[in-house]
């Protein structure tokens, strides 16, 4: 009968399955395992108070049914009983510690459940109370809806619209308007899915996605709403296609908003593929050409991903349009920190190709925040080890550290970071930056930097120094006395000082060294940290290695 119950279940028969699970129960009063099936279907007729007093009664069977917890905090969910559902999953992960992921998306699902509620009943008092804001947003959406209205006044509508939803009760009341169904309205729809727009539907469409900035903002309900309609998932990348700069613009916008939270992401990750150019490939490459500029557009399982070598999203000057760029690669930046498509990036030769190119951007507001986007891309990606990273490691390293010297702090320290990532994957690349003078930039920036910065730069050395005998000779005639690593053994990031210990472990190999040392403080530094203060274990190990370097070198 469980079998015949789990066969009706899958079949979507949930009623049938009902009927088998209570035949079996009949037959066996003390099967946990038919009470938590029977839940289940009860949970897919809405039938939330019965899923949960089957839940009760399997647990009767089995105090730590996990599933039977989890299924009665879907009820209690369904419900809006947000308490009594944080409570079963809390029993769930006491029984089951593993289960942390688990937990954690379940109370995620519940809070943000818990937030949709209490803001729709926010905006219902406004609207009760018979606030102007929230009637003006109900009339606009009239308006907009009604028959018969041609592509101006539409456009005047939606340009309101995306300012009286800016705050979250407007972005609430937009939602249970019905807002998100002015898609499916003329002259909206026509513009939004024509092939080729005139001027006066090209403005409609750039105003749509204004709007839909402006209410998914910060609200990942209304992004699921949003990218729920299989029209959007269609349209997207046909107007990232476009050729039309303000429509590409705004829809990089709108993409890199909805790819700031985790369940926006996964929400561009359920996008059907076949409809972004990805049947059964990883990697779809678009050329987009507009007046001779060329950019690659690459779609890495739904998710849109913009690398131009030359500007083209943004305005009409050339200087202007780098800020779609830099927009885009944050959007990509943001993906990188997903271990699954940071290994696909990573392995990805022209992913890489493209932000080399992106590094060598001007000086403007723009091309400098392009670059930061990039460095915070590439350090995400250096997280991997692959091939495709060995063989990119030099260009890599010689684009950074032509970076040091720019004026821009972020883009400095974003350089500096990429470059500890970078040099162990090639020992080519070290020898390069060693005779490219990264000794005395280092030393430099952690005389000055704060604790970031200094960080990545130690960690640098201590690579360089690692393999490199001209990287310790020059630490050692540059750094006088030692006395930049004898400031770093004292910091309070156990990080630096265990990189500090090993580049001077490093340097106490050159003969003579160590008597540069003579009068200091460093044999009671390195004994606090190799001694136990320290609670890092290779922090000690480094310490120790130095001090028994030091001794053997200058036993006064």
């Amino acid at each position: 009968l469980k079998e015949k119950g789990n066969e009706a279940f899958r079949e979507g028969d949930f009623a049938l399955a009902i009927q088998r699970y209570t035949e079996g129960l009949q037959e066996l009063r003390d099967k946990q395992e038919l009470y938590t099936n029977r839940a289940q279907a009860y949970l897919k007729l809405h039938e939330y108070e019965k899923a949960i007093s089957d839940c009760e009664w399997a647990l009767k069977c089995n105090k730590n049914c996990l599933k039977a917890y989890f299924l009665m905090g879907k009820a209690h969910l369904a419900l809006q009983h947000f308490s009594e559902s944080r409570q079963c999953y809390e029993k769930m992960l006491r029984i089951d510690p593993q289960k942390e992921n688990l937990f954690k998306e379940c109370v995620k699902e519940a809070s943000l459940e818990e937030k949709r509620v209490r803001d729709e009943e926010s905006a219902a008092r406004e609207v009760q109370a018979g606030s102007a804001a929230a009637l003006s947003i109900q009339e606009l959406l009239q308006r907009i809806c009604t028959p018969g209205q041609d592509i101006p006044c539409c456009t005047g509508a939606l340009r309101l619209l995306a300012e009286a939803v800016s705050s979250r009760t407007g972005q609430t009341l937009f939602r249970t308007n019905n807002g998100f169904s002015i898609l499916g309205k003329e002259p909206v729809r026509g513009a939004f899915c024509a092939e080729r727009k005139s001027p006066a539907e090209v403005e409609l469409c750039v105003s749509l996605l204004l709007l839909w900035q402006a209410a998914c903002a910060g609200n990942e309900e209304n992004q699921r709403l949003l990218l729920g309609q299989p029209e959007v998932g269609a349209q997207l990348p046909e107007l990232l296609s476009s050729g039309t700069h303000e429509i590409q613009r705004e829809t990089l916008a709108l993409l890199s908003l909805c790819s700031e939270n985790e369940s926006g992401r996964r929400l561009l990750l359920q996008q059907d593929l076949a409809s972004w150019g990805l049947p059964g490939r990883s990697w779809t490459p678009i050329s987009l050409c507009q007046r001779g500029w060329h950019t690659h557009v690459l779609f890495p399982r739904g998710l849109v991903l913009i690398f131009p070598s030359f500007p083209v999203f943004q305005g009409r000057s050339r200087q202007g349009k780098r800020a779609g760029t830099a927009l885009a690669l944050g959007t990509a930046g943001s993906r990188g920190a997903d271990a699954e498509l940071r290994a696909q990036l990573a392995q990805s030769r022209e992913c890489w190709q493209a932000c080399l190119d992106e590094c060598s951007g001007g000086s403007s507001p723009e091309s400098r925040q392009c670059v930061v986007a990039v460095l915070g891309l590439m350090m995400n990606l250096l997280l991997e080890s692959n091939d495709t990273i060995q063989d990119f490691a030099v260009p890599i390293s010689g684009r950074c550290l032509a970076l040091l010297s720019h004026q821009d702090g972020r883009i400095v320290t974003g350089a500096i970071g990429v470059l500890s990532r970078a040099l162990p994957a090639s020992p080519s690349a070290v020898e390069e930056v060693v005779k490219g003078g990264v000794v005395k930039k280092m030393l430099k920036f952690l005389k000055v930097a704060g604790p970031l910065t200094a960080s990545y730069a130690i960690k640098t050395l201590s690579i360089c120094t690692k393999s490199s005998r001209q990287a310790q000779e020059e630490l050692v005639k540059w750094d006088k006395r030692f006395q930049v690593l004898l400031k770093l053994l004292e910091s309070e990031n156990e990080l630096i000082v265990g990189n500090a210990a090993f580049c001077l472990s490093q340097c106490l190999l050159l003969p003579g060294a160590a008597s540069s040392l003579l009068g200091s403080s460093v044999v009671l530094l390195l004994l606090r940290q190799a001694g136990g203060d320290a609670q890092r274990t290779s922090v000690q190990q480094n310490s120790a290695i130095a001090l028994g370097r030091l001794c053997k070198a200058e036993p006064r």
